[in-house]
């Protein structure tokens, strides 16, 4: 059975992070569902890019998922950690032993809904304040795992963030794979 993968998409999400995170998942045999956080409505991303999710965030949360990923964009971000139902999707995912994966500015949204307290993980580097209380912050590396957590520091990070979530759900040789096809060094 191939492994699965729910992103998160908000309004003001860094386009950047999702597509990369989206494309290199799919890349890799990973199914990939876009679940937008306010419907099926078109979404505007952070540098005004518009993505139409596959389906409403709160009909996903009826399934399971091996990882739930949070690309960041503060307004995405804010929206998440403000949002109920993503309180919701994440404790489950927590509860369930199944993996949770945040980039850029989206770790607040783990702070705000209590995921993972204690765990180390990294952010932008503007978010660091907000998450440094409640979590072993790491400043000085791409991308921190631990245990079921994963998490990357923003655009310029992201390709290393989805292969490492890829590593994690499918392995090392199909991520080398892929990544040799792109181009890119893993």
């Amino acid at each position: 059975m191939p492994k699965s993968a729910l992103i998160i998409l908000a309004p003001g999400a860094e386009e950047m992070e999702f597509v990369i995170s989206a494309d290199v998942l799919r890349r890799t045999g990973i199914t990939v569902t876009v679940g937008g956080l306010e419907g099926t409505a078109d979404v505007k991303c952070s540098r005004d890019v518009v993505i139409k999710p596959d389906v409403a965030l709160a009909d996903a949360a009826k399934e399971k998922f091996d990882i739930v990923i949070m690309p960041g964009g503060l307004g995405g971000s804010k929206a998440m950690a403000e949002s109920k139902l993503v309180g919701e999707i994440l404790k489950k995912q927590a509860d369930e032993g199944r993996y949770i994966g945040a980039i850029c500015a989206a770790p607040i949204a783990l702070a705000a809904h209590g995921i993972f307290p204690g765990k180390t993980l990294t952010s932008y580097p503007s978010m660091k304040e907000k998450l440094v209380d409640g979590y072993k912050y790491i400043d000085d590396h791409k991308v921190v795992h631990d245990d079921k957590l994963i998490t990357s520091r923003g655009p310029g990070t992201a390709f290393d963030f989805a292969l490492k979530i890829a590593q994690e759900l499918v392995g090392g040789e199909k991520v080398k794979e892929v990544a040799k096809g792109m181009l890119l060094s893993c």
